[in-house]
């Protein structure tokens, strides 16, 4: 079940959390990966060496994906290194709260330009490698503050305008790009155990009133949506596309 061997895969932000959880779950199913960082160099590199020590191939790229040459250049490193690219995950992100009159325009373009804008441009690239093998997997990671699901969230408009938009171009790249063998998916985690979390952990109170929420009765760990990525990049999910897929515990459910 969800066969990866000599899969070629590209997961952004991966040198931790969603991402390296991501990354070592297609590793396990048998892809090479490559695990892109921006600043966590060492991080990224542990990353590699545990996916290597399985058995895979694995190296480093840094690049920011909020901006076009970085990305250009990691894309090309992929090409001469391998040839072709399988799997991409779009899961770099970032986050920063303000209430909505305060947000500024700084705050504004850098969670857009990494969470949707960034997603825009690592698939353009993407797809003209997958194009030229009729096959293709493309997984986005939004949120359940996404928007339009129920669940509402304050001091963080930009991140769930990111986020919705994200789900919007989802769908309309695998009405596109279908007929090219490539399906595109999104992946919305609900309170997953990063960083990106830490504080609503270290606040007991906090932590108590959102796992309130959750049927599960705990945060998510990477490992559950590296499960749910490796199942979106198989065969088995061949027709698939298109589709979020929510991993949170339950909470939509609530």
């Amino acid at each position: 079940m969800f066969e990866l061997t000599g899969k070629k895969a590209l997961v952004t932000g991966s040198s931790r959390g969603i991402g390296r959880g991501i990354a070592l779950a297609l590793a396990k199913q048998g892809a090479d990966v490559v695990v892109n960082y921006v600043s966590s160099e060492d991080k990224a590199q542990a990353v590699v060496r545990e996916i290597q020590e399985m058995g895979r191939e694995s190296f480093a790229v840094k690049a920011d994906v909020s901006k076009r040459p970085e990305v250009g250049l990691m894309f090309k490193k992929v090409k001469e290194k391998w040839g072709k690219l399988d799997i991409l995950v779009n899961n770099a992100g970032v986050i920063s709260y303000a209430d909505f009159e305060n947000i500024t325009d700084e705050q504004w373009n850098s969670v857009i330009d990494t969470n949707l804008k960034g997603q825009f441009m690592c698939s353009q690239e993407a797809v003209k490698l997958m194009k030229e093998k009729g096959w293709g997997r493309i997984i986005n990671i939004a949120s359940i503050a996404s928007g339009g699901v129920g669940v509402g969230f304050s001091k963080i408009a930009h991140y769930t305008s990111s986020k919705g938009g994200v789900i919007g171009l989802t769908e309309n790249m695998a009405m596109e790009l279908g007929k090219s063998g490539i399906n595109v998916n999104v992946i919305a985690p609900g309170g997953i155990e990063t960083d990106m979390v830490k504080a609503i952990k270290d606040d007991p109170e906090a932590l108590k009133a959102m796992l309130a929420k959750v049927p599960k009765g705990r945060l998510g760990k990477p490992e559950d949506i590296g499960a749910a990525a490796a199942f979106l990049a198989s065969d088995e999910a061949d027709y698939i596309t298109g589709s979020t897929l929510y991993v949170d515990g339950g909470w939509l459910a609530d």
